[in-house]
Protein backbone atom coordinates (compact mmCIF):
# COMPACT_ATOMS: atom_id res chain seq x y z
CA UNK A 1 0.00 0.00 0.00
CA UNK A 2 1.71 3.16 -1.20
CA UNK A 3 0.58 6.91 -0.89
CA UNK A 4 -2.81 5.68 0.82
CA UNK A 5 -3.91 3.51 -2.59
CA UNK A 6 -4.41 -0.39 -2.21
CA UNK A 7 -2.44 -2.64 -3.99
CA UNK A 8 -3.29 -3.45 -7.21
CA UNK A 9 -5.08 -0.89 -7.81
CA UNK A 10 -5.16 1.19 -11.54
CA UNK A 11 -3.34 4.39 -10.56
CA UNK A 12 -2.20 5.48 -14.21
CA UNK A 13 -4.99 8.94 -14.45
CA UNK A 14 -3.86 9.67 -10.79
CA UNK A 15 0.15 9.15 -11.99
CA UNK A 16 -0.73 11.67 -15.10
CA UNK A 17 -2.36 14.32 -12.72
CA UNK A 18 0.89 14.09 -10.21
CA UNK A 19 3.15 15.01 -12.83
CA UNK A 20 1.38 17.40 -14.38
CA UNK A 21 1.69 18.92 -10.71
CA UNK A 22 5.35 18.82 -10.41
CA UNK A 23 5.52 20.47 -13.37
CA UNK A 24 6.24 17.67 -15.91
CA UNK A 25 4.94 19.37 -19.43
CA UNK A 26 3.92 15.84 -21.15
CA UNK A 27 2.84 12.61 -19.87
CA UNK A 28 3.24 9.76 -22.24
CA UNK A 29 2.04 5.55 -21.67
CA UNK A 30 4.71 3.24 -22.94
CA UNK A 31 1.59 0.80 -23.43
CA UNK A 32 1.34 2.81 -26.66
CA UNK A 33 4.89 2.08 -27.75
CA UNK A 34 4.81 -2.01 -26.14
CA UNK A 35 2.01 -1.94 -28.95
CA UNK A 36 4.44 -0.74 -31.51
CA UNK A 37 6.96 -3.44 -30.37
CA UNK A 38 4.28 -6.20 -31.10
CA UNK A 39 4.13 -5.15 -34.42
CA UNK A 40 7.65 -4.85 -35.24
CA UNK A 41 8.82 -8.05 -32.78
CA UNK A 42 5.86 -10.07 -34.40
CA UNK A 43 6.89 -9.54 -38.15
CA UNK A 44 10.52 -10.28 -36.95
CA UNK A 45 9.25 -13.68 -35.31
CA UNK A 46 7.23 -14.23 -38.84
CA UNK A 47 10.66 -13.88 -40.78
CA UNK A 48 12.82 -16.07 -38.38
CA UNK A 49 10.22 -19.21 -38.42
CA UNK A 50 10.59 -19.31 -42.54
CA UNK A 51 14.26 -19.05 -41.79
CA UNK A 52 14.45 -22.90 -39.89
CA UNK A 53 17.41 -21.83 -37.89
CA UNK A 54 17.15 -24.20 -35.72
CA UNK A 55 16.79 -21.72 -32.45
CA UNK A 56 14.10 -19.87 -31.27
CA UNK A 57 13.87 -15.83 -31.57
CA UNK A 58 14.60 -14.23 -27.91
CA UNK A 59 12.48 -11.30 -26.91
CA UNK A 60 14.75 -8.03 -26.20
CA UNK A 61 12.77 -5.44 -24.11
CA UNK A 62 14.42 -6.48 -20.77
CA UNK A 63 17.72 -5.17 -20.27
CA UNK A 64 18.72 -7.87 -17.41
CA UNK A 65 18.21 -10.64 -19.80
CA UNK A 66 20.62 -8.54 -22.35
CA UNK A 67 23.18 -8.46 -19.47
CA UNK A 68 22.94 -12.18 -18.73
CA UNK A 69 22.94 -13.38 -22.77
CA UNK A 70 26.12 -10.87 -23.34
CA UNK A 71 28.11 -11.99 -20.49
CA UNK A 72 26.93 -15.44 -20.47
CA UNK A 73 25.38 -16.74 -23.36
CA UNK A 74 27.14 -14.68 -26.16
CA UNK A 75 26.60 -17.36 -28.72
CA UNK A 76 22.70 -16.78 -28.61
CA UNK A 77 22.92 -13.31 -29.12
CA UNK A 78 22.18 -13.81 -33.49
CA UNK A 79 18.59 -14.89 -31.94
CA UNK A 80 17.62 -12.25 -29.68
CA UNK A 81 15.19 -10.00 -31.55
CA UNK A 82 16.73 -6.30 -32.81
CA UNK A 83 13.45 -4.38 -31.41
CA UNK A 84 14.34 -2.17 -28.80
CA UNK A 85 12.16 -2.08 -25.61
CA UNK A 86 8.84 -0.22 -25.56
CA UNK A 87 10.93 2.58 -23.38
CA UNK A 88 13.43 3.48 -25.78
CA UNK A 89 10.97 2.85 -29.16
CA UNK A 90 8.57 5.91 -27.15
CA UNK A 91 12.05 8.14 -26.29
CA UNK A 92 13.63 7.36 -30.15
CA UNK A 93 10.12 8.91 -31.77
CA UNK A 94 10.12 11.71 -29.20
CA UNK A 95 13.85 13.21 -29.94
CA UNK A 96 12.74 12.34 -33.77
CA UNK A 97 9.71 14.53 -33.15
CA UNK A 98 12.20 17.16 -30.97
CA UNK A 99 14.81 17.52 -33.64
CA UNK A 100 13.67 20.57 -34.78
CA UNK A 101 12.06 22.32 -31.90
CA UNK A 102 14.02 25.30 -30.46
CA UNK A 103 12.43 24.40 -27.28
CA UNK A 104 15.04 22.36 -24.78
CA UNK A 105 13.54 18.65 -23.79
CA UNK A 106 14.48 16.59 -20.61
CA UNK A 107 13.32 13.11 -21.41
CA UNK A 108 12.46 11.43 -18.36
CA UNK A 109 11.29 7.35 -18.03
CA UNK A 110 9.71 5.96 -15.27
CA UNK A 111 10.07 2.57 -14.86
CA UNK A 112 9.39 -0.53 -12.32
CA UNK A 113 12.85 -1.55 -13.45
CA UNK A 114 16.25 -0.34 -12.10
CA UNK A 115 17.87 -2.45 -14.79
CA UNK A 116 16.38 0.65 -17.17
CA UNK A 117 18.69 3.17 -15.49
CA UNK A 118 21.38 1.10 -17.22
CA UNK A 119 19.88 0.47 -20.80
CA UNK A 120 19.17 4.25 -20.80
CA UNK A 121 22.94 4.16 -20.11
CA UNK A 122 23.84 2.30 -23.35
CA UNK A 123 25.58 4.17 -26.65
CA UNK A 124 23.53 2.52 -29.15
CA UNK A 125 20.62 4.36 -27.38
CA UNK A 126 22.09 8.29 -28.24
CA UNK A 127 21.64 10.28 -30.84
CA UNK A 128 24.27 12.66 -31.36
CA UNK A 129 26.01 11.86 -28.12
CA UNK A 130 22.72 12.61 -26.18
CA UNK A 131 20.72 9.87 -24.57
CA UNK A 132 17.14 9.20 -25.81
CA UNK A 133 16.06 9.00 -22.63
CA UNK A 134 18.09 11.41 -20.44
CA UNK A 135 17.09 10.05 -16.58
CA UNK A 136 15.51 6.73 -15.51
CA UNK A 137 13.28 7.09 -12.25
CA UNK A 138 11.87 3.76 -10.75
CA UNK A 139 8.29 3.77 -9.62
CA UNK A 140 9.89 3.66 -5.53
CA UNK A 141 11.36 7.60 -6.49
CA UNK A 142 8.19 8.60 -8.03
CA UNK A 143 6.55 7.56 -4.86
CA UNK A 144 9.01 9.72 -3.03
CA UNK A 145 9.09 13.01 -5.63
CA UNK A 146 5.03 12.76 -4.67
CA UNK A 147 5.08 12.99 -1.30
CA UNK A 148 8.37 15.59 -0.90
CA UNK A 149 5.90 17.27 -3.43
CA UNK A 150 3.23 17.58 -0.74
CA UNK A 151 0.34 16.01 -3.00
CA UNK A 152 -2.12 14.07 -1.71
CA UNK A 153 -2.76 11.43 -4.02
CA UNK A 154 -5.57 9.84 -2.80
CA UNK A 155 -7.61 12.78 -2.94
CA UNK A 156 -6.08 13.47 -6.78
CA UNK A 157 -8.54 13.66 -9.59
CA UNK A 158 -7.25 11.66 -12.90
CA UNK A 159 -6.23 13.31 -15.62
CA UNK A 160 -5.84 11.70 -19.25
CA UNK A 161 -2.38 10.66 -20.84
CA UNK A 162 -1.09 13.47 -23.47
CA UNK A 163 -1.21 13.19 -26.80
CA UNK A 164 -0.15 11.86 -28.94
CA UNK A 165 0.77 8.72 -27.35
CA UNK A 166 -2.20 7.88 -25.14
CA UNK A 167 -3.94 5.21 -27.13
CA UNK A 168 -2.79 1.64 -26.33
CA UNK A 169 -4.58 -2.03 -26.68
CA UNK A 170 -5.36 -4.32 -23.38
CA UNK A 171 -2.13 -6.06 -25.48
CA UNK A 172 0.45 -3.28 -24.65
CA UNK A 173 -0.75 -3.22 -21.02
CA UNK A 174 0.08 -6.92 -20.68
CA UNK A 175 3.50 -6.46 -21.77
CA UNK A 176 4.43 -6.16 -17.51
CA UNK A 177 3.23 -9.53 -16.47
CA UNK A 178 5.50 -12.87 -17.04
CA UNK A 179 3.78 -14.30 -20.51
CA UNK A 180 2.32 -10.73 -21.51
CA UNK A 181 4.67 -9.67 -24.11
CA UNK A 182 4.08 -13.39 -26.06
CA UNK A 183 0.37 -13.43 -24.95
CA UNK A 184 0.14 -10.07 -27.37
CA UNK A 185 3.00 -11.15 -29.88
CA UNK A 186 0.77 -14.75 -31.01
CA UNK A 187 -2.15 -12.21 -31.22
CA UNK A 188 -0.75 -10.25 -33.61
CA UNK A 189 1.31 -13.13 -35.37
CA UNK A 190 -2.20 -15.10 -35.95
CA UNK A 191 -3.26 -11.74 -37.72
CA UNK A 192 -0.37 -11.30 -39.81
CA UNK A 193 0.14 -15.05 -40.75
CA UNK A 194 -3.98 -15.23 -41.63
CA UNK A 195 -5.45 -12.00 -41.76
CA UNK A 196 -8.09 -12.48 -39.17
CA UNK A 197 -7.91 -11.89 -35.56
CA UNK A 198 -7.57 -15.07 -32.90
CA UNK A 199 -9.71 -15.03 -29.91
CA UNK A 200 -7.90 -12.54 -27.79
CA UNK A 201 -8.01 -15.01 -24.43
CA UNK A 202 -6.62 -18.33 -27.12
CA UNK A 203 -3.00 -17.85 -25.88
CA UNK A 204 -3.90 -18.00 -22.00
CA UNK A 205 -1.43 -21.22 -21.35
CA UNK A 206 1.40 -18.72 -21.50
CA UNK A 207 -0.02 -17.11 -18.24
CA UNK A 208 0.58 -17.65 -14.91
CA UNK A 209 3.73 -17.36 -12.23
CA UNK A 210 5.70 -20.61 -12.99
CA UNK A 211 9.13 -19.54 -13.89
CA UNK A 212 9.57 -21.39 -16.55
CA UNK A 213 6.08 -22.12 -19.04
CA UNK A 214 5.80 -23.85 -22.38
CA UNK A 215 3.01 -24.37 -25.03
CA UNK A 216 2.23 -24.74 -28.63
CA UNK A 217 -0.09 -23.44 -30.71
CA UNK A 218 -1.33 -24.00 -34.00
CA UNK A 219 -1.50 -21.12 -36.20
CA UNK A 220 -3.27 -21.87 -39.91
CA UNK A 221 -0.26 -21.20 -42.46
CA UNK A 222 1.87 -21.38 -39.91
CA UNK A 223 2.09 -25.00 -38.43
CA UNK A 224 2.66 -25.46 -34.99
CA UNK A 225 4.13 -22.50 -32.99
CA UNK A 226 6.11 -24.32 -29.93
CA UNK A 227 6.84 -21.17 -27.19
CA UNK A 228 8.01 -20.91 -23.79
CA UNK A 229 7.74 -18.22 -21.04
CA UNK A 230 10.86 -17.54 -18.20
CA UNK A 231 10.95 -15.57 -15.79
CA UNK A 232 14.41 -15.55 -13.40
CA UNK A 233 17.41 -15.76 -14.33
CA UNK A 234 17.86 -19.20 -12.86
CA UNK A 235 15.57 -20.24 -14.70
CA UNK A 236 16.71 -18.66 -17.69
CA UNK A 237 19.40 -20.36 -17.51
CA UNK A 238 18.05 -23.67 -17.29
CA UNK A 239 15.71 -23.13 -20.40
CA UNK A 240 19.16 -22.34 -22.17
CA UNK A 241 21.42 -25.38 -21.28
CA UNK A 242 18.12 -27.30 -22.06
CA UNK A 243 18.08 -25.65 -25.42
CA UNK A 244 21.70 -26.57 -26.06
CA UNK A 245 21.33 -29.77 -24.87
CA UNK A 246 18.93 -30.20 -27.66
CA UNK A 247 16.64 -31.85 -25.18
CA UNK A 248 13.93 -28.90 -25.88
CA UNK A 249 12.73 -26.71 -29.09
CA UNK A 250 10.98 -23.44 -28.91
CA UNK A 251 10.54 -21.39 -31.99
CA UNK A 252 9.53 -17.90 -29.76
CA UNK A 253 10.92 -17.62 -25.93
CA UNK A 254 10.10 -14.56 -23.78
CA UNK A 255 12.11 -14.04 -21.03
CA UNK A 256 12.46 -11.68 -17.82
CA UNK A 257 14.84 -11.70 -15.56
CA UNK A 258 12.43 -10.72 -12.36
CA UNK A 259 10.41 -13.37 -11.02
CA UNK A 260 6.48 -12.52 -12.34
CA UNK A 261 8.07 -9.87 -14.44
CA UNK A 262 8.61 -6.17 -14.86
CA UNK A 263 5.13 -6.70 -12.35
CA UNK A 264 7.90 -7.61 -9.62
CA UNK A 265 10.79 -5.15 -10.78
CA UNK A 266 13.11 -3.81 -8.68
CA UNK A 267 12.26 -0.58 -8.79
CA UNK A 268 8.90 -1.56 -7.52
CA UNK A 269 7.79 -0.82 -4.11
CA UNK A 270 8.92 -3.67 -1.64
CA UNK A 271 6.72 -5.15 1.26
CA UNK A 272 8.80 -7.13 3.75
CA UNK A 273 7.67 -11.08 3.60
CA UNK A 274 5.36 -10.35 0.81
CA UNK A 275 5.98 -11.36 -3.32
CA UNK A 276 3.31 -8.57 -5.05
CA UNK A 277 3.89 -9.87 -8.22
CA UNK A 278 1.39 -11.98 -9.04
CA UNK A 279 -0.87 -9.57 -7.89
CA UNK A 280 0.34 -6.75 -10.00
CA UNK A 281 0.06 -8.82 -12.94
CA UNK A 282 -3.38 -10.01 -11.84
CA UNK A 283 -4.52 -6.06 -12.34
CA UNK A 284 -2.72 -6.02 -16.25
CA UNK A 285 -4.20 -9.09 -17.44
CA UNK A 286 -8.12 -7.53 -15.69
CA UNK A 287 -7.08 -4.44 -17.64
CA UNK A 288 -6.68 -5.69 -20.75
CA UNK A 289 -9.96 -8.56 -20.34
CA UNK A 290 -12.23 -5.34 -20.03
CA UNK A 291 -10.07 -3.29 -22.93
CA UNK A 292 -12.08 -2.11 -25.38
CA UNK A 293 -8.77 -2.59 -27.94
CA UNK A 294 -7.09 -5.63 -27.27
CA UNK A 295 -5.10 -6.03 -30.15
CA UNK A 296 -1.51 -4.16 -30.80
CA UNK A 297 -2.74 -3.74 -34.82
CA UNK A 298 -5.73 -2.10 -33.62
CA UNK A 299 -4.20 0.64 -32.25
CA UNK A 300 -5.26 3.57 -34.18
CA UNK A 301 -2.15 5.54 -32.68
CA UNK A 302 0.29 3.11 -33.86
CA UNK A 303 -1.40 3.08 -37.52
CA UNK A 304 -1.30 6.44 -38.15
CA UNK A 305 2.59 6.36 -36.84
CA UNK A 306 3.38 3.99 -40.26
CA UNK A 307 0.66 5.52 -42.02
CA UNK A 308 2.58 9.02 -41.47
CA UNK A 309 5.96 8.03 -40.66
CA UNK A 310 7.08 4.96 -40.12
CA UNK A 311 5.39 2.84 -43.82
CA UNK A 312 5.42 -0.54 -42.01
CA UNK A 313 6.81 -2.71 -39.93
CA UNK A 314 10.66 -3.37 -40.18
CA UNK A 315 11.00 -0.88 -43.29
CA UNK A 316 13.72 1.18 -43.55
CA UNK A 317 12.79 4.22 -41.48
CA UNK A 318 11.34 1.92 -38.71
CA UNK A 319 15.21 -0.21 -38.48
CA UNK A 320 16.44 3.45 -37.84
CA UNK A 321 14.27 4.24 -35.18
CA UNK A 322 12.74 1.18 -33.43
CA UNK A 323 15.75 -1.31 -33.63
CA UNK A 324 19.73 -1.61 -32.94
CA UNK A 325 22.34 -3.93 -34.35
CA UNK A 326 22.85 -6.45 -32.08
CA UNK A 327 26.40 -7.37 -33.43
CA UNK A 328 27.18 -3.94 -32.35
CA UNK A 329 26.30 -3.90 -28.87
CA UNK A 330 29.01 -3.21 -26.22
CA UNK A 331 29.19 -3.13 -22.29
CA UNK A 332 28.61 0.44 -21.40
CA UNK A 333 32.40 1.26 -19.90
CA UNK A 334 31.27 5.01 -18.02
CA UNK A 335 28.10 5.08 -16.52
CA UNK A 336 29.39 8.20 -14.85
Amino acid sequence: KELNMPEGTDVMGKLVAAMHRMGIDKVYDTSVSADLTILEETAEFVEHLGKNTGMPLFTSCCPGWIQFAEKKHPEIMPYISTCKSPMQMLSALIVEQQKDCEKKHFNIAVMPCTGKKFEAARSEFTHDGKPDVDAVITTQELIHMIRTAGIEFDTVIPEAIDAPFGMFSGAGVIFGATGGVMDAALRSAYYLVTGKNPDPDAFTAVRGMQGWKEANFDIPGAGTVRTAVVSGLGNTRKLLEALQSGSVQYDFVEVMACPGGCAGGGGQPIHDGVECAEQRGNVLWGLDKKSALRFSHENPDVQALYTEFLEKPLSKRSHHLLHTDIDAWQMPQNLG
